[in-house]
């Protein structure tokens, strides 16, 4: 009766309002998601209040740790020498596996010419590992015993009474004559990783040529050694940071104005190490460094307490080396032309032409130049009529000290 008295009395031409209905939805994928996902947090949190690992929640990395040998607790424990404090020693690659070899490109600091140099898996530089530490390359022969202190790398000199490796070390020349006419010296870089081009310039070259050499290759010692066997006069190369380091690399163990003054001795110690019998030590590279006075100033303090001399290549204009030296009273030297930057006959003879004028002008001049065959036989060629022209060849050593006299 009722829906009919509604319908009696509703308005004529219009339907009666009809009641909403509730629709039930089904149970969607989205909600079947949130009640998964509420269910993992309440499980989450759980777990976070319930366990009681007190790291729970922090990463982690599982790594092997291996039992240290005796060898190498007595290598961490002993102090290099000369340190009054432990060597701090870096994080360094794996070891290679024998027969591995590395390949660095080095840069010559004074004439630019880039080099591939394979390093052998047997070299300390390249395996890092206590083993090749207690290998020490052996020492050469003709080298004053007393002029040698033990490094954990191996041999390095020393100072002994009044016995300095730079006097001891020097090649003969005459002084006397030096001091009374102009003179020149001509430093070969870059020598001891290349056999064939490292044996050019000690046979073909006079005596009175140096030669640098850097610490690597297969056995930089037994050409040192053979330098020296025919009265060359030999100088260490010791690998500096340049300004676009890593892009260009000197080597392993450089020298890094980011490291500090212990990392950088405990490397210096290494390359010293490499060989014996050289009068002093050469930047290889290095032109941040050497223009860095907090990292060069403990190298050449170093340098001149073992009584070595120290030779800028002059491939770096603000290098704070002449400074340093002459704080320290060590004998130094600096390489005023390049001779083979353009590695051409016409070139070099220029650069030597260059080089003769300004030993005249200032009474001596230092030129560096690379082993390149040209540069051997053209620096060759102008040695021989060299005396026709009043100018005298002299050792490193010899123009060093007269630079210093005069």
């Amino acid at each position: 009766m009722t829906e009919t008295a509604d319908d009696l009395s509703a308005p004529l031409g219009q339907d009666k309002p009809r009641r909403k209905r509730r629709l039930r939805l089904p149970f969607t994928a989205m909600q079947l998601l949130a009640v998964l996902l509420g269910l993992f947090l309440v499980t989450f949190a759980g777990f976070a209040i319930f366990n009681k690992d007190p790291l729970g929640g922090e990463p982690m990395t599982r790594i092997a740790i291996r039992e240290p040998k005796a060898t190498d607790k007595a290598t961490d424990e002993k102090p290099a020498a000369g340190h009054g404090q432990e060597t701090k020693q870096e994080t360094k690659e794996a070891p290679k596996q024998a027969g591995e070899q590395k390949t660095v490109t080095m840069i010559d600091g004074s004439t630019g010419a880039r080099h591939d140099v394979v390093i052998g898996a047997g070299d300390a530089a390249d395996r890092g590992d206590a083993a090749a530490a207690s290998a020490p390359p052996p020492v050469m022969a003709g080298i004053d015993p007393k002029l040698l202190e033990k490094s954990r790398y191996g041999m390095i000199p020393m100072v002994a009474g009044d016995l300095k490796p730079f006097n001891v070390y020097a090649a003969d020349a005459d002084r006397a004559k030096a001091a009374k006419m102009p003179v020149v010296a001509i430093v070969i870089g870059g020598l001891g990783v290349g056999a064939a081009k490292t044996t050019d310039a000690i046979m073909k070259l006079p005596p009175a040529v140096t030669l640098a050499f850097t610490p690597y290759g297969s056995d930089p010692g037994k050409l040192a050694e053979r330098a020296r066997a025919q009265r060359h006069e030999i100088f260490l190369q010791i690998p500096m940071e340049p300004y676009d380091f890593p892009d260009n690399d000197p080597g392993p163990q450089t020298l890094l104005t980011s490291l500090s003054p212990d990392q950088n001795m405990d490397r210096l110690y290494w390359h010293l190490s490499r060989m014996q019998g050289y009068a002093g030590i050469a930047n290889f590279m290095g032109a941040r460094f050497v223009a860095t006075d907090a990292a060069m100033q403990p190298i050449i303090r170093e340098a001149a307490k073992r009584g070595l001399g120290f030779f800028d290549d002059g491939s770096s204009p603000r290098s704070i080396a002449s400074q340093a030296a002459a704080n320290q009273a060590m004998p130094f030297g600096k390489g005023d032309i390049a001779l083979d930057v353009v590695p051409t006959s016409t070139e070099i003879d220029r650069a030597l032409n260059k080089l003769e004028s300004t030993a005249r002008e200032r009474g001596a001049a230092i030129g560096t130049a690379s082993a390149l065959p040209v540069s051997i036989e053209r620096i060759g060629a102008w040695i021989k009529t060299l005396g026709d022209r009043g100018i005298l060849l002299v050792p490193l050593t010899t123009a060093m000290l007269k630079s210093k006299s005069s």
